[in-house]
This record gives structure tokens, sequence and C-alpha cells, in this order.
């Protein structure tokens, strides 16, 4: 994998965490086409990769809307999709290319998490690959009201690391991601799927 990180003296570094530091997508996916198949709908691949970033009850209520699906308790079938992946968090496994520019930059430059996920999970994530130390801030879907392609994630990770929007750069893997960070004024570095790499 490469990644075309730009030049430039940059105060802080803002790290996405699914599919980004951590190889968790397909993981997720599949957690996603469990859930789906439970109320009697589809979610396509594509789908699943373009709506990355995107909260999982923002997901499960325009999949309810779109398909018709009997989703009563979103916030149950949200914490249901969570219980599926964290049953197959052993799997995981880190980005190296990413993880390599966090550690270099440990301890040097102020870094943060800034992920669509509960913090439970991402957390969770961390703490399997044993990199939670790394970070300075973790900003979960519980720390903002809008998010990605909404810049309020990378706003707020700027505001705890104490440093400028525009000093920030941003590692992320999905579409709405790169939106958040233009909107916020970061530069930003796309992290290839890892089955495209």
């Amino acid at each position: 994998m490469r990644l075309d990180v730009p030049e430039g003296d940059f105060g802080g570094f803002i790290f996405d965490c699914d599919g980004t530091l951590a190889d968790t997508m397909p993981l997720h996916f599949l957690a996603w086409q469990r859930l789906v198949k439970d109320f009697g709908g589809t979610f396509s691949e594509e789908l699943f990769y373009a709506w990355g970033g995107k909260p999982t009850e923002r997901i499960l209520e325009q999949l309810r809307d779109d398909q018709g699906l009997p989703i009563v308790d979103v916030a149950g079938a949200a914490r249901r999709k969570e219980d599926y992946f964290l049953d197959m968090l052993h799997q995981i496994q880190p980005i190296g290319p990413v993880l390599d520019i966090a550690r270099h930059w440990h301890s040097i430059k102020p870094l943060a998490v800034a992920s669509g996920g509960t913090r439970v999970v991402i957390e969770r994530i961390l703490d399997t690959l044993k990199i939670k130390s790394l970070f300075d801030a973790i900003v979960c879907v519980e720390d903002y009201t809008r998010g990605k392609p909404f810049p309020d994630p990378f706003l707020e990770a700027a505001r705890r690391l104490r440093v400028p929007a525009s000093h920030c750069l941003v590692f992320e893997d999905s579409p709405l991601g790169v939106q958040a960070a233009a909107a916020a004024g970061m530069q930003w570095v796309f992290v290839p799927r890892t089955d495209a790499a």
C-alpha cells in the first residue's frame, strides 16, 4: 500500500480508525450483512463502502426507510450490529503503513483518532491492536452532533489536540471522511482498501 502524504510541517495528525488504522471493514461488512438479513433486507458491498464513516444508527434509519425494513428499535439494532462485530474482533489486523506513521510521530506531534464508531467499539479495537497509548485524544460518535461528511468529528479532534484545523493532517479511507476533512479545512491522505492494495 502506497500513501500519498503531502509535504508540510503539520501541527497534528488525525486518524480515522476503521479501514485506516485497523483492517476492520471486511468484518464490519459481515456484521452488517448478518444484521440486515435478520430484518429481511440487503446491504450491498458498494453501498457499505460508500457510507463508510456514517454512524450506525443513521445507516439503519436509511436502510429502514429505503427498504421498508421492520426496524422499530434503531438503538437496539445498532447494539446488535456491534455485538456481531465484537464477536469477530480477534480477527482484526492493523494497517501497517498508517500505523507506521502514527508510531513515527507519537510523542513528537499530537495524534488523535476521529471515528464514526461508538467509544466502546473504537477503544476495544485500539486495545486489541495495543495502540491506544499512541493517541492524545479519541473522538467517537458520542462526542459530536453531526457525523461525517460534516467536519464536526475532525474539528473536535483538533480542538482536543489544541492544534488549528488548518494545521492538521487527516488519514481517511472513506469518501464521507475525505469530505469531512475538506469541510474542516484540513489536508488529507486517502487510505486505499486493503483488498484493493
